[in-house]
Order: C-alpha cells, then sequence, then structure tokens
C-alpha cells in the first residue's frame, strides 16, 4: 500500500496566530508533526501552506508546497495539492492536522491501511474511547457512533448516543457516570481520502449539518458517502488548541529530551 501524508498548516490561526510556528523544546510545531509522520509508511510527508514563514521554517526537514490563501478549510488546501502534484483518482492521501505534534506514527498507517482495505468507504478516520463525563459532555470534544461495520452514523458535539436513564443527572458535567463498554467515543481528527473523493467533497456546498455542527466531517455522510471509523491502536495525545495546551506540550517536550 503506498499513501501520502499532507500536514495543512495556516499561520493564521484563530485562537493562536503563528501557531505552526510555535516553538517545542527548540523546533517549531509543524516540522514536529511533519517528522512525526515522517516515521510513518508514507512515501512521504510534505506541508501544505499559504505562508512564506512557514515555509521558511519547516526548511529542509520536509517538501513545502505553496497553496492559495483563501482556503476555508485545511480539506480544500489538501485537495489543492492533490490537484498540483496531479495524483490519480484512486491514491490515498491522509490528512493530519499541523497542531499534533505528538501524533503516533502507527495511527497514520492505520488510517491509510483502513481505507485501502474497505474500497465501499470513501474515506476513513480514527475514534477512541471516552472515559470520563468531562469530556463528554464537552462540546469541544466531537463524538461519534458507527455501526457493526465500522461506518460512521454521526459525528456530534452532543454526547451521543444518550443514555435516557444513565444522564438524568449527568448533563452538566457527566456525575459518577459509568461510561465503560466502549459505548461512547471520542473522534479523533485524523482523515486517510481517496483523491477522487476529495475533489468531489470540496466541490459540494456546506451541509446544513456540518453547518449547525460546526463539523465538516459531516458533509461527507450528508452525502451518502460512506466514511470508515475504527478505534485508534495507540493512545492519540491532544493537540494544541489553546495556550494551555501549548504550555502543557511544551513542558512534556522540554522533559522528554531531557530524559
Amino acid at each position: 500500500m503506498s499513501f501520502l501524508v499532507i500536514v495543512p498548516a495556516r499561520y493564521a490561526s484563530s485562537r493562536l496566530p503563528g501557531k505552526p510556528l510555535a516553538d517545542l523544546a527548540g523546533k517549531p510545531m509543524v516540522t514536529r508533526v511533519v517528522e512525526r509522520c515522517a516515521q510513518s509508511g508514507a512515501r512521504e510527508a510534505l506541508v501544505a501552506t499559504d505562508d512564506e514563514r512557514v515555509r521558511d521554517a519547516v526548511g529542509d526537514a520536509a517538501r513545502v508546497v505553496m497553496t492559495r490563501a483563501d482556503h476555508p478549510s485545511g480539506t480544500d488546501r489538501l485537495q489543492e495539492v492533490a490537484e498540483q502534484l496531479g495524483l490519480a483518482d484512486d491514491d490515498i492521501v491522509v490528512n493530519v492536522q499541523g497542531d499534533e505534534p505528538l501524533i503516533p506514527p502507527a495511527v497514520v498507517d492505520q488510517v491509510a491501511e483502513n481505507l485501502a482495505l474497505h474500497p465501499d468507504c470513501q474515506m476513513a478516520t480514527l475514534c477512541e474511547p471516552i472515559e470520563n463525563g468531562e469530556d463528554l459532555f464537552n462540546p469541544n470534544v466531537c463524538k461519534v457512533v458507527f455501526d457493526v461495520n465500522g461506518r460512521a452514523l454521526y459525528f456530534s458535539r452532543a454526547p451521543i448516543p444518550w443514555h435516557r436513564d444513565g444522564f438524568a443527572g449527568g448533563v452538566n458535567g457527566g456525575g459518577d457516570l459509568d461510561l465503560s463498554g466502549g459505548r461512547w467515543w471520542r473522534h479523533i481528527g485524523i482523515y486517510a481520502y481517496r483523491v477522487g473523493f476529495l475533489h468531489r467533497f470540496v466541490g459540494w456546498p456546506p451541509a446544513p449539518l456540518e453547518q449547525l455542527e460546526s463539523l465538516e466531517q459531516l458533509r461527507a455522510l450528508a452525502n451518502g458517502a460512506p466514511v470508515h471509523v475504527a478505534p485508534a491502536r495507540e493512545p492519540v495525545p491532544g493537540g494544541v488548541d489553546t495556550e494551555a495546551d501549548l504550555a502543557r506540550m511544551r513542558r512534556y517536550l522540554s522533559e522528554a529530551d531531557r530524559s
């Protein structure tokens, strides 16, 4: 199996401007991400950006493809790269967010393999069990439900599935909920696409459900495109979305580099 990893890196992050260039123990964040991806089985891991500062920071660590600045999402940026590179419709590309400096290479391989093994699906992604009520009721933690064949049924910021009796007293933080049994899953934002589907996806208008939940992957489901979901084979540490996340990541990497 052959696949390509593309790391979209937008300088103008709304919550953390310049996030791809944030220093993490002596390296820009985007460099940390692409170096992890290069340890996977991908034939190449490259960066897609519209900003020369990102290109210059990556340097010789990876190939950088310059894209337009008007893309509404990383998926659109990914599609432009596929078009620039002339990738075939059946090629597989994996989208790894540029704020995941601890992404395990094994899960990058896994999501590409899962798509290759399921020709009935157009894209693939991963999940992991939700282990506490705080995450379950946190709208910033995306939840997913899927069928016995690993096809996504729905993604939501709401706590799905809803336990009619068990959640009666847990709406405001989870309480002492029993979350055992793998009934609640956090969606992990890594995606594999077939290039032909990627071209179609960006041509579809945003779906009403996508706009309501602010979850782009719902566009695929709204248009009848099957999405494969599987539990990640390794734990996936959280990415960097806030200043607190950045401080936590800096402490972790500084300690790891000293050990």
